[in-house]
Protein backbone atom coordinates (compact mmCIF):
# COMPACT_ATOMS: atom_id res chain seq x y z
CA UNK A 1 0.00 0.00 0.00
CA UNK A 2 2.92 2.37 0.68
CA UNK A 3 3.93 2.23 -2.99
CA UNK A 4 0.61 3.75 -4.00
CA UNK A 5 -0.05 6.09 -1.09
CA UNK A 6 3.19 7.97 -0.79
CA UNK A 7 2.35 9.91 2.37
CA UNK A 8 3.23 6.71 4.22
CA UNK A 9 6.87 7.37 3.33
CA UNK A 10 6.86 10.68 5.21
CA UNK A 11 7.20 11.23 8.96
CA UNK A 12 6.94 14.06 11.45
CA UNK A 13 10.29 14.30 13.19
CA UNK A 14 10.09 17.48 15.26
CA UNK A 15 7.52 19.91 16.67
CA UNK A 16 7.60 23.39 18.16
CA UNK A 17 5.16 25.88 19.56
CA UNK A 18 5.73 29.41 20.78
CA UNK A 19 4.22 30.82 23.93
CA UNK A 20 0.81 32.36 23.25
CA UNK A 21 -0.08 35.99 23.80
CA UNK A 22 -3.33 37.91 24.15
CA UNK A 23 -1.73 40.04 22.82
CA UNK A 24 1.91 38.99 22.77
CA UNK A 25 4.73 41.30 23.78
CA UNK A 26 6.80 39.63 21.06
CA UNK A 27 6.34 40.29 17.37
CA UNK A 28 4.68 37.60 15.29
CA UNK A 29 8.01 37.08 13.48
CA UNK A 30 9.73 36.47 16.83
CA UNK A 31 7.02 33.94 17.73
CA UNK A 32 7.53 32.26 14.35
CA UNK A 33 11.29 32.01 14.76
CA UNK A 34 10.85 30.62 18.28
CA UNK A 35 8.48 27.84 17.16
CA UNK A 36 10.53 26.97 14.07
CA UNK A 37 13.81 26.74 15.97
CA UNK A 38 12.10 24.51 18.54
CA UNK A 39 10.88 22.16 15.79
CA UNK A 40 14.26 21.99 14.08
CA UNK A 41 16.06 21.30 17.37
CA UNK A 42 13.44 18.75 18.40
CA UNK A 43 14.15 16.84 15.19
CA UNK A 44 17.87 16.91 16.00
CA UNK A 45 18.61 18.95 12.89
CA UNK A 46 20.41 22.17 12.04
CA UNK A 47 18.90 24.98 10.01
CA UNK A 48 21.19 23.98 7.16
CA UNK A 49 19.41 20.60 7.01
CA UNK A 50 16.07 22.20 6.15
CA UNK A 51 15.61 22.14 2.38
CA UNK A 52 11.88 22.85 2.14
CA UNK A 53 9.37 25.19 3.76
CA UNK A 54 5.57 25.51 3.65
CA UNK A 55 2.91 27.55 5.40
CA UNK A 56 -0.81 28.25 5.38
CA UNK A 57 -2.08 30.54 3.96
CA UNK A 58 1.00 32.60 3.15
CA UNK A 59 1.49 36.13 4.41
CA UNK A 60 -1.62 38.31 4.16
CA UNK A 61 -0.68 42.00 3.98
CA UNK A 62 -3.66 43.27 5.96
CA UNK A 63 -4.53 44.13 9.53
CA UNK A 64 -6.63 41.07 10.41
CA UNK A 65 -3.79 39.14 12.08
CA UNK A 66 -4.91 35.98 10.26
CA UNK A 67 -1.51 35.41 8.66
CA UNK A 68 1.02 38.12 9.52
CA UNK A 69 4.14 36.07 8.69
CA UNK A 70 4.87 34.17 5.48
CA UNK A 71 7.59 31.95 4.12
CA UNK A 72 9.77 34.74 2.70
CA UNK A 73 10.25 36.59 5.99
CA UNK A 74 10.70 33.28 7.84
CA UNK A 75 13.37 32.09 5.40
CA UNK A 76 15.22 35.37 5.77
CA UNK A 77 14.99 35.33 9.56
CA UNK A 78 16.29 31.75 9.76
CA UNK A 79 18.74 32.10 6.85
CA UNK A 80 17.26 29.04 5.14
CA UNK A 81 18.35 27.89 1.70
CA UNK A 82 15.69 25.56 0.30
CA UNK A 83 14.99 23.51 -2.78
CA UNK A 84 11.20 23.71 -2.43
CA UNK A 85 8.77 26.20 -0.92
CA UNK A 86 5.04 26.73 -0.98
CA UNK A 87 2.39 28.91 0.62
CA UNK A 88 -0.95 27.09 0.60
CA UNK A 89 -3.90 29.45 0.18
CA UNK A 90 -7.18 29.29 2.06
CA UNK A 91 -8.96 27.35 -0.70
CA UNK A 92 -7.06 24.24 0.35
CA UNK A 93 -7.78 21.23 2.59
CA UNK A 94 -7.81 23.56 5.60
CA UNK A 95 -4.72 24.31 7.63
CA UNK A 96 -3.50 20.77 6.94
CA UNK A 97 -3.02 21.74 3.30
CA UNK A 98 0.53 22.89 4.06
CA UNK A 99 1.30 19.53 5.70
CA UNK A 100 -0.14 17.64 2.72
CA UNK A 101 1.90 19.75 0.30
CA UNK A 102 5.08 19.18 2.31
CA UNK A 103 4.46 15.43 2.32
CA UNK A 104 3.93 15.46 -1.45
CA UNK A 105 7.16 17.40 -1.96
CA UNK A 106 9.13 14.91 0.12
CA UNK A 107 7.52 11.93 -1.62
CA UNK A 108 8.35 13.49 -5.00
CA UNK A 109 11.99 13.93 -4.02
CA UNK A 110 11.96 17.74 -3.97
CA UNK A 111 13.14 17.92 -0.34
CA UNK A 112 14.29 15.74 2.55
CA UNK A 113 13.31 17.88 5.54
CA UNK A 114 10.46 20.40 5.22
CA UNK A 115 9.65 23.03 7.83
CA UNK A 116 5.89 23.67 8.11
CA UNK A 117 4.56 26.51 10.25
CA UNK A 118 1.40 28.47 10.96
CA UNK A 119 1.52 31.92 12.56
CA UNK A 120 -1.47 33.87 13.76
CA UNK A 121 -1.69 37.32 15.34
CA UNK A 122 -5.40 37.92 15.77
CA UNK A 123 -5.17 38.89 19.43
CA UNK A 124 -2.88 41.83 18.67
CA UNK A 125 -4.97 42.88 15.70
CA UNK A 126 -8.14 42.92 17.75
CA UNK A 127 -6.47 44.55 20.74
CA UNK A 128 -5.37 47.47 18.61
CA UNK A 129 -8.84 47.85 17.17
CA UNK A 130 -7.71 47.23 13.63
CA UNK A 131 -9.87 46.11 10.77
CA UNK A 132 -11.14 42.59 11.36
CA UNK A 133 -11.29 39.47 9.26
CA UNK A 134 -14.88 39.93 8.13
CA UNK A 135 -14.56 43.62 7.34
CA UNK A 136 -11.47 43.05 5.22
CA UNK A 137 -13.25 40.47 3.09
CA UNK A 138 -16.49 42.36 2.80
CA UNK A 139 -15.40 45.02 0.33
CA UNK A 140 -15.16 44.21 -3.34
CA UNK A 141 -12.95 47.18 -4.22
CA UNK A 142 -10.48 47.21 -1.33
CA UNK A 143 -10.44 48.71 2.15
CA UNK A 144 -12.87 51.58 2.50
CA UNK A 145 -14.82 50.69 -0.61
CA UNK A 146 -18.34 52.17 -0.51
CA UNK A 147 -20.13 49.00 -1.57
CA UNK A 148 -20.17 45.43 -0.37
CA UNK A 149 -19.87 42.81 -3.09
CA UNK A 150 -19.80 39.09 -3.67
CA UNK A 151 -21.26 36.73 -1.11
CA UNK A 152 -20.98 39.40 1.55
CA UNK A 153 -23.78 41.48 0.04
CA UNK A 154 -26.20 38.77 1.21
CA UNK A 155 -24.80 38.63 4.75
CA UNK A 156 -23.64 42.04 5.90
CA UNK A 157 -27.17 43.55 5.88
CA UNK A 158 -28.23 40.80 8.29
CA UNK A 159 -25.24 41.21 10.62
CA UNK A 160 -23.85 37.83 9.54
CA UNK A 161 -20.36 39.25 9.17
CA UNK A 162 -18.52 36.65 11.23
CA UNK A 163 -18.38 32.87 11.19
CA UNK A 164 -20.48 32.49 14.34
CA UNK A 165 -23.92 32.95 12.73
CA UNK A 166 -22.86 30.85 9.74
CA UNK A 167 -22.07 27.84 11.87
CA UNK A 168 -24.94 28.49 14.23
CA UNK A 169 -27.05 27.32 11.30
CA UNK A 170 -25.23 23.98 11.36
CA UNK A 171 -25.81 23.70 15.09
CA UNK A 172 -29.47 24.64 14.82
CA UNK A 173 -29.96 22.01 12.11
CA UNK A 174 -28.33 19.35 14.30
CA UNK A 175 -30.50 20.36 17.24
CA UNK A 176 -33.75 20.40 15.27
CA UNK A 177 -33.09 17.36 13.06
CA UNK A 178 -31.57 15.02 15.63
CA UNK A 179 -32.71 16.35 18.98
CA UNK A 180 -29.24 17.37 20.12
CA UNK A 181 -29.39 19.33 23.36
CA UNK A 182 -27.30 22.20 24.74
CA UNK A 183 -26.18 19.99 27.63
CA UNK A 184 -24.72 17.55 25.11
CA UNK A 185 -22.95 20.15 23.00
CA UNK A 186 -21.55 21.60 26.23
CA UNK A 187 -19.42 18.49 26.71
CA UNK A 188 -17.07 19.58 23.92
CA UNK A 189 -16.26 22.79 25.79
CA UNK A 190 -16.21 21.17 29.23
CA UNK A 191 -13.89 18.39 28.09
CA UNK A 192 -11.58 20.94 26.46
CA UNK A 193 -11.40 22.96 29.67
CA UNK A 194 -10.59 19.90 31.79
CA UNK A 195 -7.78 18.97 29.43
CA UNK A 196 -6.44 22.52 29.24
CA UNK A 197 -5.78 22.44 32.97
CA UNK A 198 -2.91 20.05 32.23
CA UNK A 199 -1.50 22.18 29.40
CA UNK A 200 0.81 24.96 30.61
CA UNK A 201 0.54 26.68 27.21
CA UNK A 202 -3.28 26.83 27.23
CA UNK A 203 -5.20 30.09 27.47
CA UNK A 204 -8.03 29.05 29.81
CA UNK A 205 -7.11 26.73 32.67
CA UNK A 206 -9.68 27.73 35.28
CA UNK A 207 -12.21 24.92 35.92
CA UNK A 208 -15.58 25.33 34.20
CA UNK A 209 -18.90 23.75 35.15
CA UNK A 210 -22.00 23.02 33.13
CA UNK A 211 -23.67 25.94 34.91
CA UNK A 212 -20.83 28.20 33.79
CA UNK A 213 -21.33 27.05 30.22
CA UNK A 214 -25.13 27.41 30.27
CA UNK A 215 -24.82 30.82 31.91
CA UNK A 216 -22.46 32.22 29.27
CA UNK A 217 -23.99 34.68 26.85
CA UNK A 218 -25.57 33.55 23.62
CA UNK A 219 -23.52 34.66 20.59
CA UNK A 220 -25.64 33.20 17.77
CA UNK A 221 -28.35 30.78 18.86
CA UNK A 222 -27.61 28.04 19.83
CA UNK A 223 -23.87 28.82 20.08
CA UNK A 224 -22.76 30.33 23.37
CA UNK A 225 -19.57 32.13 24.29
CA UNK A 226 -17.79 28.93 25.31
CA UNK A 227 -18.67 27.29 21.99
CA UNK A 228 -16.30 29.75 20.27
CA UNK A 229 -12.53 29.46 20.09
CA UNK A 230 -10.08 31.91 21.67
CA UNK A 231 -8.03 34.28 19.45
CA UNK A 232 -4.32 34.43 20.29
CA UNK A 233 -0.92 35.40 18.93
CA UNK A 234 1.35 32.40 18.39
CA UNK A 235 3.04 29.97 16.03
CA UNK A 236 3.13 26.19 15.67
CA UNK A 237 5.82 24.46 13.61
CA UNK A 238 6.78 20.97 12.42
CA UNK A 239 9.58 19.24 10.59
CA UNK A 240 8.53 16.56 8.09
CA UNK A 241 11.20 14.18 6.84
CA UNK A 242 11.72 11.22 4.56
CA UNK A 243 10.77 8.13 6.53
CA UNK A 244 14.00 6.29 5.76
CA UNK A 245 15.98 9.20 7.17
CA UNK A 246 13.59 9.66 10.09
CA UNK A 247 14.39 6.21 11.45
CA UNK A 248 17.88 7.43 12.34
CA UNK A 249 16.83 10.75 13.87
CA UNK A 250 16.23 11.85 17.45
CA UNK A 251 12.56 10.96 17.90
CA UNK A 252 10.59 7.83 16.99
CA UNK A 253 9.07 8.76 13.61
CA UNK A 254 5.41 9.71 13.56
CA UNK A 255 4.42 8.43 10.16
CA UNK A 256 1.68 9.90 7.99
CA UNK A 257 -0.55 6.85 7.59
CA UNK A 258 -3.30 8.44 5.48
CA UNK A 259 -4.61 11.82 4.44
CA UNK A 260 -8.06 13.02 3.38
CA UNK A 261 -8.67 16.10 1.26
CA UNK A 262 -11.57 15.21 -1.04
CA UNK A 263 -14.22 17.80 -1.87
CA UNK A 264 -16.95 16.16 -3.92
CA UNK A 265 -19.97 18.24 -2.93
CA UNK A 266 -20.81 21.78 -3.90
CA UNK A 267 -20.14 23.30 -0.55
CA UNK A 268 -19.51 26.68 1.02
CA UNK A 269 -19.38 27.76 4.64
CA UNK A 270 -22.61 29.69 4.38
CA UNK A 271 -24.54 27.57 1.85
CA UNK A 272 -23.84 23.83 2.09
CA UNK A 273 -25.30 21.46 -0.43
CA UNK A 274 -26.46 19.25 2.43
CA UNK A 275 -26.15 19.26 6.20
CA UNK A 276 -26.44 15.48 5.95
CA UNK A 277 -23.24 15.12 3.94
CA UNK A 278 -20.84 17.98 4.73
CA UNK A 279 -17.43 18.22 3.12
CA UNK A 280 -15.89 16.50 6.13
CA UNK A 281 -17.60 13.29 4.95
CA UNK A 282 -15.69 13.45 1.64
CA UNK A 283 -12.33 14.00 3.32
CA UNK A 284 -12.94 11.27 5.89
CA UNK A 285 -13.98 8.72 3.25
CA UNK A 286 -10.81 9.41 1.28
CA UNK A 287 -8.64 9.02 4.38
CA UNK A 288 -10.14 5.66 5.40
CA UNK A 289 -9.74 4.41 1.82
CA UNK A 290 -5.98 4.97 2.08
CA UNK A 291 -5.43 2.76 5.14
CA UNK A 292 -6.26 -0.61 6.62
CA UNK A 293 -6.92 1.05 9.97
CA UNK A 294 -10.47 1.65 11.24
CA UNK A 295 -12.04 4.12 13.66
CA UNK A 296 -11.73 1.51 16.43
CA UNK A 297 -7.92 1.62 16.01
CA UNK A 298 -7.69 5.31 16.91
CA UNK A 299 -6.21 5.97 20.35
CA UNK A 300 -6.61 9.75 20.47
CA UNK A 301 -8.54 12.31 18.40
CA UNK A 302 -7.69 15.96 17.81
CA UNK A 303 -10.71 17.36 15.98
CA UNK A 304 -11.29 20.91 14.84
CA UNK A 305 -13.25 23.03 17.31
CA UNK A 306 -13.27 26.54 15.93
CA UNK A 307 -16.84 26.16 17.14
CA UNK A 308 -17.95 23.19 19.20
CA UNK A 309 -20.46 22.10 16.55
CA UNK A 310 -17.57 21.39 14.16
CA UNK A 311 -16.37 18.64 16.46
CA UNK A 312 -19.76 16.92 16.42
CA UNK A 313 -19.80 16.87 12.63
CA UNK A 314 -16.26 15.48 12.52
CA UNK A 315 -17.10 12.71 15.02
CA UNK A 316 -19.88 11.61 12.70
CA UNK A 317 -18.00 12.05 9.43
CA UNK A 318 -15.03 10.04 10.71
CA UNK A 319 -17.29 7.15 11.69
CA UNK A 320 -16.97 7.26 15.47
CA UNK A 321 -20.76 7.39 15.56
CA UNK A 322 -23.58 7.54 13.03
CA UNK A 323 -24.89 10.75 11.51
CA UNK A 324 -27.03 12.54 14.07
CA UNK A 325 -25.72 10.51 17.04
CA UNK A 326 -22.79 12.68 18.12
CA UNK A 327 -24.85 14.36 20.83
CA UNK A 328 -25.61 11.03 22.45
CA UNK A 329 -22.03 9.84 21.85
CA UNK A 330 -20.52 12.66 23.91
CA UNK A 331 -23.28 12.92 26.52
CA UNK A 332 -21.80 13.13 29.99
CA UNK A 333 -18.31 13.50 28.56
CA UNK A 334 -17.12 10.03 29.60
CA UNK A 335 -16.32 8.64 26.15
CA UNK A 336 -14.22 11.65 25.15
CA UNK A 337 -12.34 12.10 28.44
CA UNK A 338 -8.61 11.34 28.65
CA UNK A 339 -9.40 7.99 30.24
CA UNK A 340 -12.33 7.29 27.88
CA UNK A 341 -12.59 5.21 24.72
CA UNK A 342 -11.82 8.21 22.48
CA UNK A 343 -9.73 10.87 24.24
CA UNK A 344 -10.59 14.12 22.48
CA UNK A 345 -8.70 17.41 22.15
CA UNK A 346 -6.38 16.53 24.97
CA UNK A 347 -4.55 19.86 25.02
CA UNK A 348 -7.72 21.92 25.38
CA UNK A 349 -8.42 22.30 21.67
CA UNK A 350 -9.08 25.78 20.35
CA UNK A 351 -11.89 26.42 22.84
CA UNK A 352 -9.59 26.52 25.87
CA UNK A 353 -6.11 25.86 24.53
CA UNK A 354 -6.24 28.78 22.09
CA UNK A 355 -6.88 29.37 18.41
CA UNK A 356 -3.64 27.98 17.04
CA UNK A 357 -5.78 27.74 13.93
CA UNK A 358 -5.79 24.06 13.26
CA UNK A 359 -2.15 23.04 13.47
CA UNK A 360 -2.34 23.08 17.25
CA UNK A 361 -4.33 19.86 16.91
CA UNK A 362 -1.50 18.15 15.02
CA UNK A 363 1.00 19.42 17.60
CA UNK A 364 -1.08 17.88 20.37
CA UNK A 365 -1.39 14.59 18.46
CA UNK A 366 2.40 14.37 18.26
CA UNK A 367 2.71 15.35 21.92
CA UNK A 368 0.47 12.45 22.89
CA UNK A 369 2.09 9.91 20.56
CA UNK A 370 5.51 10.79 21.96
CA UNK A 371 4.21 10.56 25.55
CA UNK A 372 4.99 14.19 26.36
CA UNK A 373 1.56 15.17 27.64
CA UNK A 374 2.47 15.30 31.33
CA UNK A 375 -0.67 15.89 33.37
CA UNK A 376 -2.83 15.63 30.27
CA UNK A 377 -1.26 12.47 28.84
CA UNK A 378 -3.92 9.89 28.01
CA UNK A 379 -4.06 6.83 30.22
CA UNK A 380 -3.41 4.33 27.39
CA UNK A 381 -0.20 4.12 25.35
CA UNK A 382 -1.34 5.86 22.16
CA UNK A 383 0.01 4.73 18.82
CA UNK A 384 -2.62 6.06 16.38
CA UNK A 385 -4.06 9.57 16.29
CA UNK A 386 -6.54 11.24 13.97
CA UNK A 387 -6.37 14.96 13.25
CA UNK A 388 -9.11 16.92 11.48
CA UNK A 389 -9.07 20.57 10.52
CA UNK A 390 -11.44 22.98 8.90
CA UNK A 391 -15.18 23.26 8.67
CA UNK A 392 -17.77 22.98 5.91
CA UNK A 393 -16.15 23.82 2.58
CA UNK A 394 -12.39 23.41 2.93
CA UNK A 395 -11.40 20.55 5.20
CA UNK A 396 -8.70 17.98 5.70
CA UNK A 397 -7.96 15.05 7.99
CA UNK A 398 -5.12 12.64 8.56
CA UNK A 399 -4.05 9.60 10.52
CA UNK A 400 -0.63 9.71 12.15
CA UNK A 401 1.04 6.62 13.60
CA UNK A 402 4.00 6.26 15.95
CA UNK A 403 6.26 4.04 13.89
Amino acid sequence: MSERFLEKNVAITGIGQSAFGRPSKSSTLELTVDACLQAIADAGLQRSDIDGIASFPGELPDTSGLAPVGITSTMLALNLKVNWHSAINRESPSQLGSVFAAAAAIAAGFADHVLVFRTIGEASAWEHGKEGWATRHAHSEGAGAPRVGGTWQWMMPFNAYSATPWFAMYARYHFDRYGTRPEQLAQIALNARRNAQGNPNAVYRKPMTLDDYMGSRMIADPLRLYDCDVPIDGCTAFVLSRKDMARHMRNPPIRLEAIGSALRHRDTWMRPESFEAPASSDAAAMMWNRTLLKPSDVDVAQLYDGFSIHTLYWLESLGFCKRGEAGAFIEGGHRIAREGELPLNTGGGQLSGGRWHGLGHLHEACTQLWGRGGERQVTRDPKVAVVANGAAAFVGCMLVVRD
